[in-house]
This record gives structure tokens, sequence and C-alpha cells, in this order.
């Protein structure tokens, strides 16, 4: 039977209220307890019940237990240890002594004493004037292919071209440029630096450039219109030279300060959007807070470049440009995984007087541009720069202002405030093996060039990593403002600023220009640990073409430039950064501002650029 026919029945044998007979309710006070005596207690139990027991019981203590090891013996005093013999704690003198691994010098991927994987044995070299254990030596030797075939608007040179029918301001626009770069480094250090920083080390780097350039114009590489349309030059730099001395650790965990004197690499934020170069100077750095917190104070006297090559020329006086930077770095601020940096940076200039020519016989200082006058500034850079992930976003942004002034600005011959602004930001999204990467960069331009005021943004020394690099057309390739200047480019080379320079890396400062809008987005796709593919489109404008329409006297320029569209292939074939070979290509097809403004014989609306560059480091 079902329980609900069971419930009748139940219902049936409970009597109905009235009937029912309830106890009567006995007041308190009225209980009694029964009458028991103190044998009649039952025992309360002390014991542990599922790992609990009574709050304030103690029971009694176990019996005393006495360990007996008869025949043992007792463990000797220290002093009973020899002293003549001292461990070897260090994995590299284990290795070594127990002969595991056989070195060779020309091996860079098992231990090598030459790449500073095991100690110097000072016993081999003792003509090195070192002292102490844990020195290393480091040597590094690297070989830069580049052969890059390319199309630019080149002018025909004014007293003679180089083929009897060229009448007309721009020529062909095919060339082709061939460097082959040698880099020798050597470094000599003390200290395991497995997690600390050397308390000394001695760095010297020399690089060797030879390079060949062929183009269709004359007087595009030599001053002298007599010269051939092609060059070979070669040029021996000094890139590194620096002693870097541990001055002492503020934590624990190897919190340090440092100082660093001599030719040396920096970057001034993390793309180098403001400063990416290996300049003479001085520098303290160092961290807190468990390397949480990194600062940097710096000041540089800027060395003379090689014209061709862009190597340092030590030999020759250094400029009268200085630069100080103060930044700081926090992790996680303003928000987890995000790394936050403050710059300060100030840039004094004094090279009002200072008429400087080029290898090819171009003059660089001053620009030939406007009352064709020297010039000399100080500017000041405030900049936030963040690095992370927001999320699943990996995140690149820089913003920089520029406030100053120019003791003589070219247009007006008058000293002028300098107000300008710079801001780029980086967005990625990982998935799986691709990336896919939003780029966008905003340089104030001048709107006004006799207002006393230059508002047209300028870097020291850019070569910003940024939507493609030196795979974008308009990054890689030197676009010559012919008929607004004298051998002024639009934009320099591994640069993304319309700054109307004669050269990044002799001339100076420029804030009378038109500005750069950059829009882009891109992807990366590593295929394999071996092969990456990367493509990027960006579009560039012309912030404000004001300073252009009054070089070139012409009453409006457009500010489109146009689409500039790459892609590139990078192979390393033994899945490390010790052979490198990469392929790209790169087109610019022309906007209404850059037609506008340039032409070819062929009246080409577009532009090519290939770079084929193989690297190998030992």
């Amino acid at each position: 039977m079902s329980p609900a026919l069971f419930l009748p029945l139940i219902l049936q044998s409970i009597p109905p209220a009235e009937t029912r007979q309830l106890p009567t309710p006995v007041p308190p006070t009225q209980v009694e307890a029964p009458e028991t005596g103190d044998d009649d207690i039952p025992p309360v139990d002390n014991e542990v019940i599922d790992g609990r027991r009574r709050p304030g019981y103690v029971g009694d203590l176990p019996d005393l237990l006495v360990q007996r090891n008869e025949g043992a013996l007792r463990a000797p005093p220290p002093e009973a240890f020899p002293i003549d013999q001292i461990p070897i704690p260090d994995r590299w003198r284990l290795i070594q002594s127990l002969g595991l691994v056989k070195e060779r010098w020309f091996d860079p991927y098992n231990q090598n004493t030459y790449k500073g994987d095991r100690p110097i044995n000072r016993e081999k070299v003792p003509w090195l004037p070192i002292k102490g254990d844990d020195w290393f030596f480091i040597a590094n030797a690297v070989s830069d292919t580049v052969l890059e075939p390319r199309t630019f608007p080149i002018p025909v040179g004014v007293q003679t071209t180089q083929d009897p029918d060229r009448l007309d301001v721009f020529g062909n626009t095919a060339s082709i440029v061939a460097s082959q770069t040698f880099i020798l480094g050597a470094a000599l250090l003390k200290g395991s630096t497995a997690y600390k920083p050397p308390n000394i080390e001695y760095r010297a780097t020399v690089a060797f450039n030879l390079n060949y350039v062929d183009v269709p114009e004359k007087r595009v590489l030599f001053v002298e219109p007599s010269k051939p349309s092609h060059r070979l030059d070669h040029f021996v730099g000094v890139q590194e030279l620096f002693i870097d001395y541990h001055l002492r650790n503020t934590s624990e965990r190897f919190d340090f300060d440092s100082v660093r004197v001599g030719i040396q690499p920096f970057q001034a934020d993390f793309r180098g959007f403001l400063f990416q170069d290996q300049q003479l100077g001085v520098r303290f750095f160092g961290t807190r807070d468990n390397n949480r917190f990194q600062y940097n104070l710096a000041a540089f006297w800027r060395l003379e470049k090689d014209t061709n090559s862009g190597l340092n020329a030590v030999l020759q006086t250094p400029r009268k440009d200085f630069l100080f930077v103060a930044n700081a770095y926090r992790q996680d601020f303003l928000i987890p995984a995000l790394t936050s940096q403050i710059t300060v940076a100030y840039n004094r200039n004094r090279e009002r007087n200072d008429v400087q020519i080029d290898d090819n016989g171009f003059p660089v200082r001053p620009a030939l541009l406007g009352t064709l006058r020297g010039r000399e500034y100080d500017v000041v850079y405030l900049g936030y720069n963040a690095d992370g992930r927001v999320g699943r976003v990996n995140l690149t942004a820089s913003t920089y202002a520029a406030l100053g002034e120019d003791r003589n600005s070219f247009f007006t011959d008058r000293p002028a405030k300098i107000r300008a602004f710079f801001a780029a930001a980086e967005a990625s999204y990982d998935h799986d093996w691709m990336r896919f990467r939003l780029s966008g960069a905003w340089a104030s331009g001048d709107g006004d060039p006799y207002d006393d005021t230059e508002s047209g943004y300028d870097a020291v020394f850019e070569n910003p990593v940024f939507a493609g690099a030196d795979t974008s057309y308009w990054i890689r390739q030197t676009i010559p403002f012919a008929g607004g200047g004298r051998v002024i480019s639009v934009n320099g080379r591994n640069g993304i600023l319309n700054s109307l320079r004669s050269s990044k890396e002799q001339g100076q400062s420029n804030f009378n220009n038109p500005g750069t809008i950059l829009a882009g987005a891109g992807g990366d796709f590593d295929l394999s640990p071996e092969l990456r593919v990367s493509a990027n489109a960006n579009h560039l404008w012309f912030e404000d073409t004001t300073a252009i329409q009054v070089l070139r006297n012409e009453g409006s320029i457009p500010n489109d430039i146009g689409w500039d569209l790459s892609a590139a292939a990078i192979w390393r074939p033994k899945a490390t950064q010790n052979i490198v070979m990469r392929l790209s290509a790169a087109t610019l097809v022309s906007g209404s501002g850059f037609r506008d403004l340039f032409d070819n014989l062929g009246q080409n609306s577009t532009y090519y650029s290939v770079l084929a560059n193989v690297i190998v480091s030992y």
C-alpha cells in the first residue's frame, strides 16, 4: 500500500484535542532533585574525544624517556677539522674538477669560460691584473648583414644630373643599400651575477661597418656634383667603453646602488620614444623593495656620429649638447601587472655658433631652414610611461610634454617658447600562438611658425620599437624634404616623427615641424619555435601642415601621408638568438599630402622597401 493510504488510519488513532489529557506543568521551584550519594555520580571523562579535550584539564605527564645509545661517538669540536682544505660549493668548480663538461672555446651553447659560464683560472692568465676569486670574462661577436633595395622620392641635382634629360625636380626612385657590420665586445667582471649585480665590470665594444649605396641621381650622396652617384664607405666606432662599480647592497635580496661611467647604452623609456643611444655619460642606478622599484640618474655628453654608419666618432670633439635624465620605475602600479615609469629629462644645447659639415660635405648644423642661422635651446621633457598587462591585454603607453625655450627660432630670429606634446600606445592580445596589435601615436605640430611659440614635438634621439619598427616603410626610410629645405628630411631613419631635421645623428631637435599622427594594426604569428611571421598596416598623417606650407610657399597641403603596409618573416634555425634571419617588405601607398609634396620621374604613387637581414651572434 502507498503511504497515502495509511494517513487516514493514523489520524483516526489520535484522539481529539478536547479529549486528550495533557500533563500539568510543575513550577521549577517545586521540582525535586533525586537523592543520590557521591558514589553514584558518574566520573567525568577527561580523555581526548574526537581530537578535543576538556578546557583546563591537565593530565599526568608521561614517564621520562631516556635514550641510551651505548658505544656512540660524540661529534668532534670545530677545531678538530683541518683548515688547509676548503669546501667548494659552487657548481662550476665542481663540474670542472670532475671533468663532466669538455670545454671548447668556439662552442656558444655549452659551458664556456669565454661566455662567462665559468670563472677565470688565474693560474692560466697570471698577466691579468685581477685579485681574488669569481672573476669572469665574457666575449661576444656579432655579424649584422643588411641588403636593402628601396624606392623613395629623389631630387634632381641643381648643377648637373645623372642623365641629360632630367629637367624636373624629382628623378628616378630606385636605390640600393648594402651594409655589413662586425661588432666585437669583451667584458671583465667580478661576482656571481645569478642573483646580484657584479661587484665591478669593465666593458668595451667596437663596431666596424662597411656600407655601399647606389642612387640614380647626382648630389644625393655627395655635395660635389662631380662625384659619382654611388659610394663605398667604412668606419670603426666605439659603442661601449665603461666601468660599472657596485656601490652597495641595500637589502638581503640584493637591492643595490651602482654607478656606471663611460660610453654606455641607455634607453629613457620602454620603447625608445625619447632617447635610445650609446653615449658618453655617468649613470647612477639601482633597485629597492625586492627589485619592484628601480631608478636612474644619468648625465650624457653627446658624441659626434659618423655620417654614413651612425657609429660613435670618438676621435672628434663631443658636441655641445647635454642630456640629464632622472626616471623611476614601479612595478604593479597603478594596477597589478603594470609597471609605471616617471621620466624627467633636460636637453641643454649650446651649438648656436657651431657650424658642422658632415662627411659628405652637407651642412647639418645649423639646419638649412628659414633664416639659416644657428640655434640653441633648453628643453625639459616630462613623461609618464607604462608597460605590462591589463587583464588579458598587453599594454605599452607613453606620454611626453616638451617645455622650454628656443633661443633663436629659424622663422623669426627671435626667442620662442617650446610647448609640444606626444602620446603613443600599443595594445596587444595573445591567443595561443598569435598576437594581435593596435597602435596609435600623436605628436603635436606647429600651427603658427611666427607666433613665438614652437609646438611641433621632437625627441632627443628616438629609436622606437613600435608599430612594426624598422620593417615599416615610414620608420625605416628617410624622405628628403626637397624644395622646402636644403639637406633636410621630413622624417628620420628608424623614427616615426616628422621633425624636419638635417640629421637625427648630427642635427639639432626642431620644434617647428608638422607633427605626426599614426594609427595601425598588426599581428605576430609564431608558426613554429623557429619561424615567426608578422604583418602591419599603418596610416599616417601630418598633424598640422602650416610649417611645411610656409617652407614650400604653398597655399595648402593635405594632411594625408598614406598607407604603410609591411610584412616580415623571422627565422631562427636553432631556436636561439645565435642565428636570426629576417626578410621583410613594405610599401607606402601615398596619400594626397605626400603626392602634393613629392613626385618622381615615372609618376608612381607607390613606393617600396625590402629588407634582408642576417644576424649571427657568439
